[in-house]
């Protein structure tokens, strides 16, 4: 009988996300030193998705055994967090009035730290943290981007026609387009770029026109070990918040509570569904995590609504845990919400506007959720579907969502995949190093 041959692919070309590979959980075959550029690291819950990346990411990596450096900003008033590795090392500098990073201060650390012990195997910046004028010619390097101009343009068209007669038409659509052609003239300045979803690793191949063997898909990944499926702590975060056990159905949104997040849509959904009808009001709640200007708006809406405040991560977990769908309606088509995939590893079906990263990436099919146009209309029409589909029919699909959540979405998997990446950006041909190959494994 003939053998079958395992296929050896080409890493640096591979087309889709590198998350779907299986790479070793053994310890890594060398370990890297890394520099890491990023405007700013997180303090506590107060992180958006680029910072809870950065930490989620080189944290796993610095467990890992990797020697790390992180150049970021100092932060303004509050004390920087300690963490347990000796391999860890953060060169705080002032950040500049616009709260950036400080380019020529900035290179300046990470030259000194290029040139004591040895040099850095890999940079890694996230977004601009290392703007294009530093990055050239560094062939070892990877930025990876939470979001671009082109991707932009979509959330602009919706807050356009979301805008009311009243308010002043913005020049943001116009702006952006310009904004898109300076990208696209100093992207190539980055010698490896990382999208964070399929559609970004697309149109960086297309409109932006880096060389397919440049550009990498490593979708985002969030911690498996904290969110994961927990009924008990689900059922005591219902009763510690007071959510009554007569409701049917809870709803459940996170982060911060602002406009271009479409909580105006979803409060004016929510509003007028309450109002036109009495089977779902006494039915449905909805929890609300997070702060922001809405969330006044939100406790305007009565006993439907429980606005919570920001949680920390622990809260966020057993949050996921206590409801039955989450909803996410943000107008904002920036890479892969870290929200979407907590809710699904936790076990629960996802709702979410019909942006291209997320329908591309993330909700591929009616099995894991729901996706809506950012119309009230539409936003309504899913909402009652949730509502008379059921917990039964809620529960499965969000069996369906943990496990894809699994395949594809865990820190682990992203962490692995970054390794490879920087393993084949640090590779030693002449020691006969072959990291930018995958030998598949026969099924």
């Amino acid at each position: 009988m003939e053998q079958k041959q395992s296929q050896i692919i080409e890493l640096l070309s591979f087309p889709s996300a590198w998350n779907q590979l299986a790479f070793s959980s053994n310890p890594p075959p060398k370990l890297l030193k890394i520099a890491l550029f990023v405007k700013k690291w997180p303090h506590r819950s107060q992180a958006g998705g680029l910072e809870r990346h950065a930490l989620t990411l080189h944290l796993a990596l610095a467990k890992r055994g990797h020697e790390l450096h992180i150049f970021t900003t100092s932060p303004p008033n509050s004390s920087f967090p300690r963490y347990p590795f000796n391999n860890l090392r953060f060169h705080l500098s002032k950040p500049t009035a616009s709260g950036y990073l400080d380019q020529a201060l900035v290179w300046k650390l990470f030259q000194t730290q290029n040139s004591t012990g040895r040099p850095f195997d890999v940079i890694h910046t996230e977004s601009v943290g290392l703007m294009h004028t530093r990055s050239r010619n560094q062939t070892n390097l990877a930025v990876t981007w939470h979001g671009i101009a082109y991707e932009t343009i979509h959330s602009d068209i919706i807050q356009e026609l979301l805008r009311s007669p009243e308010e002043p038409q913005g020049y943001a659509l116009a702006e952006r387009v310009t904004k898109v052609v300076e990208e696209v003239r100093f992207f190539p300045s980055y010698a490896h770029h990382v999208a964070t979803s399929d559609h970004v690793g697309d149109v960086l191949k297309r409109i932006y026109m880096i060389p397919d063997e440049r550009v990498h898909i490593i979708l985002n990944g969030v911690d498996e070990e904290i969110f994961k499926p927990d009924i008990v702590k689900g059922k005591d975060f219902k009763k510690r918040f007071g959510v009554p056990e007569s409701k049917t159905l809870v709803l459940g949104m996170a982060g911060r509570l602002v406009k271009d997040k479409g909580h105006p849509l979803m409060f004016e959904a929510l509003k007028q569904m309450l109002s036109e009808n009495d089977a779902f009001r006494h039915s449905v709640v909805l929890l609300v995590a997070g702060n922001g200007p809405w969330g006044a708006r939100y406790r305007d809406l009565g006993s439907n609504v429980l606005v919570l405040g920001p949680l920390e991560q622990a809260q966020l977990a057993d949050f996921y845990n206590a409801i039955d769908i989450f909803v996410n309606p943000t107008l904002r088509a920036q890479g892969l919400d870290h929200t979407l995939l907590e809710a699904m590893l936790s076990g629960k079906p996802v709702m979410a506007t019909r942006l291209a990263s997320t329908t591309g990436s993330v909700v591929v099919g009616t099995e894991v959720g729901y996706t809506f146009s950012p119309t009230i209309a539409s936003l309504k029409k899913t909402l009652y579907r949730v509502w008379y589909n059921g917990r039964g029919d809620l529960k499965q699909k969000g069996h369906a969502a943990r496990q894809r959540g699994l395949q594809l979405f865990t820190a682990t998997k992203m962490a692995s995949a970054y390794e490879r990446l920087f393993l084949c950006l640090s590779n030693d041909e002449k020691n006969g190093e072959n990291y930018c190959q995958y030998q598949a494994p026969l099924h």
